[in-house]
């Protein structure tokens, strides 16, 4: 059990998270592994994901590793490849963010790289203009020992195709009638990010206390860095990732090696190893 404090925005890793997770880099053989040790981290947007990331690769790196931290939000589609998407697919394919809107090719070409010693360049995706950042702005990385590979849907699989007829939101009832958008999205889910997240090493879920607090997670997200939308913009955007998000929280917890449940200020409530 962890003493609960009020954090409206975590700027460091939590100290006793940050433990546990060398523990479990330790114990999955990040110090012996003849590949990359890859460390899947799921949590809902806001959640602090990026901080902690960041955090393992300082601690690793501390520890003699080669580490670095890759984002999913950086394997993001191009906005013309999306556009098209939302021509031909469903209009809420514009959006980044729900399965299907990634270069997974792109992810598992990296990763296939890593795997065999190889130098890479990471990918990074500028949220400002909603599009890919020119190659000149990627990061170097490799050979590796660990890559910290972090999203809010990282390591998710796809839900019954019967959970899928009842909308869950206003977005899905009134934007997707028939159900055809959060059915290829879940497609997608259940076939190439499957592929792409089996890679995953060892997988750890910061576990929001409810989707009721991400679209206030992500407000505070915007206001602490560089705003691109305002409360009604974030209102809107965050349903679009609230049925594969309730999804995750109730599904994952039974699988993910480490589980970190958090409470409304995004401080860890308890600390769970599923070898423990």
């Amino acid at each position: 059990m962890v003493t609960a404090r009020k954090n409206p925005v975590l700027r460091q890793p939590d100290a006793d998270v940050l433990a546990a997770l060398m523990v479990l880099v330790e114990a999955a053989g990040g110090t012996t592994k003849r590949r990359p040790l890859v460390l899947g981290l799921c949590g809902a947007q806001g959640s602090g994901k990026s901080t902690l990331a960041a955090g393992l690769v300082d601690a690793a790196r501390a520890r003699g590793l080669a580490a670095t931290a890759l984002s999913l939000d950086d394997l993001y589609l191009t906005r013309a490849k999306r556009a098209v998407l939302a021509r031909e697919v469903h209009p809420l394919l514009a959006t980044r963010g729900v399965p299907g809107t990634h270069a997974v090719a792109l992810g598992r070409d990296l990763l296939a790289r890593l795997d065999a010693g190889q130098a890479i360049r990471l990918p990074r995706f500028d949220k400002a203009s909603d599009d890919r950042a020119p190659q000149a702005g990627w990061e170097d990385a490799g050979p590796l020992d660990l890559l910290v590979f972090e999203g809010w849907c990282v390591g998710a699989v796809a839900q019954e195709d019967a959970a899928l007829a009842d909308p869950v939101n206003a977005l899905e009832a009134e934007e997707d009638r028939d159900a055809r958008w959060r059915s290829w999205v879940n497609a997608r889910l259940a076939s190439d990010y499957r592929d792409l997240f089996a890679r995953i090493d060892a997988l750890v879920l910061l576990a929001a206390p409810g989707f009721d607090v991400v679209a206030q997670w992500r407000l505070e997200q915007e206001q602490g860095g560089a705003a691109v939308m305002d409360a009604e913009q974030i209102a809107r955007f965050v349903q679009h990732y609230e049925r594969l998000t309730r999804h995750i929280l109730a599904e994952m917890p039974g699988r993910a090696d480490l589980v970190v449940r958090l409470d409304r200020h995004r401080n860890p409530l308890t600390i769970v190893s599923r070898s423990s």
